[in-house]
């Protein structure tokens, strides 16, 4: 077997790739356009141009997109980056839903699957995702080594010295040792897992709510709490990966403690905010306030936007409690914006009114609080978001090593 050698700087083959690059870099930010505009673009000569453009074509990365009239009786050559060059696959995990799909290099969602996560198990959920992720590919029409990059959104912290995912308690046995590598086993070389809550920031970045925020904080609220943070327009993860796990906010403190099976040394698995604030309290509260019936946090909204005035009085205590938390977050990073997601999040009609006013009655700094856009597709979004950085870059060097 022989392996193709990058080339050397200076040459006139990475003279020739860098051309290449910026050509193609150009054809997926501006879209179809003709040499001569690739040119002026560019500052590449029109013969340079065209050259990377007829070795782009020959290796299947870029594809005439029809002619366009640039004269009297001219015309001239339209190109377009082909988006069928790979694909992404990327998948959101969650305690109830496993949501898959399936995008073209240009982003465009070609296949999806949306199902119950009926598994109770590690290793049920991994055999679970591969063969939605075989159901998924097989649906796009494509085979599974035209997927060049697998992104996977997860709860939890992934940890890759152990290779596990940390504090992802929603889902049995999933932070046992070595899951990584098993999800790797069936998804494939190179998988990224990313936690749930960052990817929602990233989708909500590129394409929802805080487009063009350099900085900004993603919350999510449903079954569990999490928090995605953009600083500078890229994602913030911490020293550990950790960064973002409001849940372990010290809500409440000081409290009455009650050690974790009896051992007073072990830390909580559920942190202080989460179990103050996720789906089951809101749940509690409208019990508390007299609210019978509801077993969901669905339910408890849904009776307050019918306007039983005790599910009102236990959302306005639930956003009163999410104040909390955007209070912490705004005075350790000064967001330009925070966005509401989950769940319990994606209701802002009805917490934006009390939130806003116990933040007010709690910081002068209050930014404006919003809805994410994405709703559920908000995890996907990220995760094939991400994935296209890997798989754009990969495409260009498979194609162009197997050309060369």
């Amino acid at each position: 077997m022989t392996t193709s050698k990058p080339p050397q700087a200076g040459t006139p083959a990475s003279l020739r790739e860098l051309n290449q690059r910026a050509v193609l870099d150009l054809l997926r930010r501006s879209g179809a356009t003709t040499r001569p505009r690739i040119a002026k673009e560019t500052g590449i000569s029109k013969p340079t141009v065209g050259q990377a453009l007829l070795d782009l074509e020959q290796c299947g990365l870029v594809r005439e997109a029809g002619r366009e009239l640039s004269g009297p009786g001219r015309s001239a050559v339209v190109y377009e980056a082909d988006p069928s060059a790979g694909h992404v696959l990327g998948i959101d995990i969650g305690a109830e839903r496993l949501r898959l799909a399936v995008a073209d290099l240009d982003g465009t969602v070609v296949a999806t699957l949306d199902e119950r996560n009926r598994s109770r198990s590690a290793s049920s959920l991994v055999r679970t995702i591969e063969k939605y992720a075989n159901r998924a590919v097989a649906e796009a029409g494509i085979e599974r080594d035209q997927v060049l990059a697998t992104v996977v959104g997860s709860p939890g912290v992934p940890n890759h010295a152990s290779r596990t995912l940390r504090q992802a308690h929603n889902l049995p046995g999933w932070g046992r040792a070595g899951l990584l590598d098993e999800l790797e086993a069936v998804l494939g070389e190179g998988l990224v897992v990313e936690n749930d809550a960052n990817l929602c920031a990233v989708g909500e970045h590129r394409l929802g709510a805080a487009r063009d925020v350099d900085v900004f904080a993603f919350i999510t609220v449903g079954t569990g709490i999490g928090m995605g943070i953009v600083a500078g327009g890229s994602l913030f993860r911490g020293a550990h990966g950790a960064a973002g796990e409001v849940g372990y906010l010290p809500y409440g403190w000081p409290f009455p403690f009650e050690p974790v099976d009896g051992d007073a040394e072990v830390p909580p698995r559920q942190g202080l905010f989460e179990a103050a604030a996720a789906a089951n309290s809101v749940v509690r509260i409208a019990t508390d306030n007299g609210v019978q019936g509801v077993s969901t946090a669905r339910e408890v909204f849904a009776r307050a936007h019918e306007g039983d005035p005790r599910a009102r009085a236990a959302v306005e205590e639930e956003a009163t409690r999410l104040a909390f938390v955007v209070a912490s977050v705004t005075a350790v990073i000064d967001p330009e914006l925070i966005v509401l997601g989950g769940g319990i999040g994606a209701n802002t009609g009805l917490l934006a009114e009390p939130l806003q006013r116990a933040l007010h009655r709690t910081t002068p700094l209050a930014p404006p609080v919003v809805s994410g856009e994405l709703g559920e597709r908000a995890v996907l979004s990220g995760a094939i978001s991400t994935a296209l950085h890997t798989a754009r870059d990969l495409a260009f060097e498979r194609k162009t090593r197997a050309g060369s």
